[in-house]
């Protein structure tokens, strides 16, 4: 796997940047780069479960690895969704199982720096690399609106 890293520096706070990720409102707006529709089903405790859907009933099952409020979460990819059917065996999945995905946020003064880094596979790295930047465009604009 390549991990991939994405950085934003956002004019807000830390808390601000941080319910915009994880807001029921927020996600499905930063997120729709990823693909239109998207949703999440966890809540976000450290070993819950975590339903990442496209809004076609495709997506991955993972667990929240570890929540420090406002710093950090790290998220694990553990199968994926077809047609609502989770998977964990297949060959496909067995390649991008273990992936993980690390939101890291450290504030200077009233500006707040969100760091993103991503483990993928090879054939899904242009798709993250076309995705990630408008996704930390969007992040930044909901979190700088007042």
């Amino acid at each position: 796997m390549e991990r991939f890293e994405f950085k934003a520096t956002i004019n807000a706070p830390k808390e601000r940047v941080w319910e915009v990720l994880w807001g029921e409102k927020t996600y499905p707006v930063w997120t729709e780069p990823f693909g239109e529709g998207s949703s999440v089903e966890t809540d976000w405790t450290k070993g819950s479960r975590a339903i990442f859907l496209d809004g076609r009933g495709c997506g991955m099952v993972a667990r929240i690895t570890d929540n420090i409020p406002y710093k950090y979460l790290a998220i694990e990819h553990l199968g994926q969704i077809n047609n609502g059917v989770e998977d964990f065996t297949s060959d496909g999945v067995k390649e991008w199982a273990g992936a993980c995905e690390d939101y890291t946020l450290t504030q200077t003064g009233n500006q707040t720096t969100l760091l993103v880094h991503m483990d993928t596979i090879p054939k899904f790295m242009d798709f993250f690399k076309s995705t990630w930047p408008p996704a930390m465009e969007k992040i930044k604009e909901l979190a700088e609106l007042t």
